[in-house]
């Protein structure tokens, strides 16, 4: 880190630590009602645990160190197991992680030992993990979620590593290649005569969550090409940086864990919800060193609906409060004071939720009651409080690199305030959810999703309403006197207008995700082949593009072959519609029912990486505002779009003129089974017509239907005998193509 960062982040603890000081003994309404001071003393303690999450951060940042990934030979990889979890996901999810853990690289792929965990104990799963010839467990009767099916599943299993994975979370094919060398350069350190100092033995390697379909807040916002997902700050960040006291956090899934450590913490605790967050504190305890990467090593699918995403977050926070609780970790001797901090911020963490209505509530009460919670002279406020919060805006700008900015986080916190208020205040006092629910992935939005809008709704019209009241009338001095209330107001309202835009959602049509892969792909129909790439490519078909428009017969089972460097697949498809973009002609493909072999590798290669459609670093010049007015116009402009036509064929524009049988025509589109053309005088279109190309290329046409106007449609009869004549591929090419060549090939 250079001296002038280290110097902007003490000037900002210092600046922080005064402001902080000023306020508790000088801004305190002590003659106020009790209630009054009571809410003044929860914003101060608000305030302050916000600054401290902020102070550990800024810590964690500069104490952390790279931890690259070693390299070890190929002989001292040891055994895994791969652990698959599941309770009730269906077998076509299920499969597709099952696939990828069989597509790992490992030197020795015996080395590798795949299990399904059923706690349902369900046949259909068990004939599923049998055709891909991996192993079955299936548990009987398990009532500790989760942590049972894992603990049964270890009970029968040996290897010296395990890695878990949740039903949905499909690894990268260099997942194990990525995480095991950690353990074994690490162990080989401790078998040194003279071991570092500071040498501890590692418990897990935490890969980032990391998901392949937009989630709420991009999706809903209109923003899944302008900000990374949600949970990335925190996996490719804030997780990263807790590398610095060997306190990453287990997130329950992209993980290998040592078995020892498992089995040094008691195995995976049943006493809270959320088993992985304990986990990790239960390995510390025992001595071990937790490290997360920063690279995504597998993919799943995030929540999209708001009633799974709100029970996911308050399953989570429950689960943290709980884990807290349950190892006393203020004073809990056998972690070091560093992973106190870190641990009780991700406690603190889930107080920002009530903290959120706090700060909402504190400009309305004044702007609408004149009731202060903060005594302050409106020159020292802005000398003391305006240092401080924009230094720290500008550190945790740094910190959080372009994953997310603070004005993010705070619209985050909006969304999730209301939901989460009661949940963490209800365990925070000792009244447990003790249920596990798994997260439904596949739930899908309705119209009664709206009814979670109303909280949102309400608080907007409250807050709106407070800066309308509060600067009526007023002129010159008064308005900047007033500044600093009416700034907290406005920010409160942008961020509830993102939470009442992100309730409203967003129709969903895709039946599958869409992933941006260029790949080689030869198609071949009737005899010609051609060598293109692909565009993109989801489970149900794919998109490739051509420099050059191309004839594929309507409703033809076509052959496509995809090819990489590491896998390649045999398939077969339909064209479903061909468009002209600025880069050439698009084919969309609808893929017929697979080969299961062939299938599975076409899985592989879509889900073989970080999907990049999706964003992992947000745009750095779109501000929260540029982003609101966006969601604005695409959501309720009301100008009508017009939408590409699509076709099964190539509509190409040609608007050339012909000559022929003593009249001139001027065809305007050619889509080679028709043509249409337009009469350049009042005479009748002709129901017959061979109209002339080129000395040795002539169109049979015969007319489709009656003439309208002076335009009329033809069919193309000689049209098989034409794509086999290289004179007639050339003028098409000449027509709608892009100047470029395509490789044509014998099928």
């Amino acid at each position: 880190m250079t001296w002038t960062k280290k110097i902007i982040y003490a000037v900002t603890i210092i600046s922080t630590m005064i402001y902080l000081l000023w306020r508790l003994f000088f801004t305190i309404p002590w003659h106020s009602q009790f209630w009054v001071l009571l809410f003044a003393i929860l914003l101060l303690l608000s305030e302050i645990i916000s600054n401290f999450t902020a102070f550990v951060l800024i810590w964690n940042k500069q104490q952390v160190k790279a931890f690259p990934r070693p390299k070890i030979k190929d002989e001292e990889y040891p055994d895994v197991d791969v652990l698959i979890a599941t309770h009730n996901e269906p077998p076509d999810l299920l499969m597709k992680t099952i696939n990828a853990c069989t597509f790992m690289k490992y030197p020795d792929k015996e080395k590798v030992h795949i299990y399904v965990s059923d706690d349902a104990n369900r046949p259909e799963i068990k004939k599923l993990a049998e055709s891909y010839h991996v192993n079955y467990m299936g548990i009987v009767d398990n009532k500790d979620a989760k942590a049972g099916n894992y603990n049964y599943t270890l009970s029968k299993t040996h290897s010296k590593l395990v890695a878990t994975f949740d039903a949905d979370m499909i690894p990268y094919s260099e997942f194990l290649l990525e995480t095991v060398p950690y353990f074994v350069e690490n162990e080989k350190e401790g078998q040194q005569d003279d071991p570092p100092k500071d040498w501890k033995p590692i418990g897990l390697v935490q890969t980032p969550q990391s998901f392949y379909n937009a989630d709420i807040f991009q999706y809903n916002l209109f923003s899944e090409n302008s900000i990374p997902n949600e949970q990335d700050y925190f996996s490719r960040e804030v997780n990263v940086l807790n590398n610095a006291h060997g306190a990453a956090i287990y997130t329950g899934s992209n993980t290998v864990i040592s078995r020892q450590a498992i089995v040094d913490a008691g195995g995976f605790p049943t006493d809270t919800i959320t088993e992985d967050f304990e986990l990790s504190m239960r390995i510390n305890t025992q001595g071990y060193n937790n490290i997360s990467t920063v690279e995504p090593m597998a993919s799943g699918l995030t929540p999209v609906d708001f009633k799974s995403v709100m029970k996911q977050r308050i399953r989570w926070a429950r689960g943290v409060i709980q884990s807290i609780y349950n190892l006393k970790v203020p004073f809990n001797s056998n972690l070091t004071g560093a992973q106190r901090l870190v641990y009780m911020n991700s406690y603190f963490y889930w107080w920002a939720f009530p903290r959120r209505f706090l700060y909402i509530f504190a400009p309305v009460l004044y702007a609408l009651f004149k009731i202060r919670v903060v005594n302050a002279d409106f020159w020292i406020l802005l000398a003391i409080w305006a240092p401080s919060y924009f230094l720290v805006q500008l550190v945790l700008r740094n910190i959080t690199g372009n994953i997310r900015t603070q004005r993010w986080g705070e619209i985050q916190e909006t969304v999730f305030a209301p939901y989460l208020f009661f949940p963490v205040i209800l365990e925070s006092f000792g009244i447990k959810a003790k249920t596990f629910k798994v997260t439904n992935k596949e739930a899908k939005t309705s119209k009664k999703d709206l009814i979670y809008v109303l909280p949102y709704l309400i608080l907007w019209i409250i807050v709106f309403v407070s800066i309308v009241k509060f600067n009526y009338g007023k002129f010159g001095s008064e308005i900047m006197y007033g500044s600093v209330i009416t700034f907290w107001l406005l920010m409160a309202l942008i961020n509830l207008s993102f939470a009442v835009l992100l309730c409203l959602g967003r129709p969903i049509f895709r039946r599958s995700e869409r992933f941006a892969k260029r790949i080689n792909v030869n198609v071949s129909v009737n005899g010609r082949g051609y060598d293109l790439e692909t565009t993109n490519t989801s489970e149900g078909g794919l998109s490739f593009i051509s420099k050059n428009p191309l004839y594929f017969p309507k409703d033809t089972a076509i052959d496509f072959v995809l090819k990489n460097d590491d896998y390649e697949s045999h398939l077969k498809g339909k064209i479903v519609r061909a468009f002209e973009t600025r880069n050439g002609w698009m084919y969309g493909v609808s893929l017929l029912t697979p080969e299961t072999k062939e299938y599975n590798e076409y899985l592989q290669i879509i889900h073989d990486g970080f999907n990049k459609y999706l964003p992992q670093k947000r745009d750095p010049w779109d501000t929260a505002l540029d982003e609101l007015m966006d969601n604005f116009d695409q959501r309720f402009n009301k100008k009508q779009v017009q939408r590409q036509f699509t076709n099964e064929f190539p509509i190409i524009q040609v608007n050339k003129r012909f000559n022929s049988e003593s009249q001139e025509f001027t065809m305007t589109t050619f889509n080679f089974e028709t043509v249409t053309l337009a009469g350049t005088s009042f005479e009748k279109l002709p129901d017959t017509l061979h109209l002339k190309l080129s000395d040795d290329i002539s169109l049979d046409l015969t007319a489709k239907k009656n003439a309208e106007s002076n335009q009329r449609q033809y069919r193309v009869n000689n049209l098989e005998k034409l794509l086999n004549n290289d004179s007639f591929v050339d003028i098409i090419n000449d027509w709608g193509g892009k100047y470029d060549e395509y490789s044509v090939n014998n099928a």
